[in-house]
């Protein structure tokens, strides 16, 4: 997930804390389709991550 989101632009210390942010939304809900666990949880992060990095430079979206 961190190295995602790095991918994505956005900073280390900011991709961690998101990670923590997809793993406990990974915790509380059931993806919705098959294979979608990681796309719901990747959403999650950078909703978070948006927040708190709002100029992310779009490198690969």
């Amino acid at each position: 997930m961190v190295t995602e989101l790095v991918k994505q632009g956005y900073e280390q210390s900011v991709a961690r804390i998101s990670a923590d942010i997809a793993v406990e939304h990974y915790r509380r809900n059931a993806a919705s389709a098959k294979g979608k666990i990681f796309s719901d949880c990747l959403h999650a992060a950078k909703v978070w991550a948006g927040k708190y990095q709002p100029q992310v430079k779009a490198k690969n979206r």
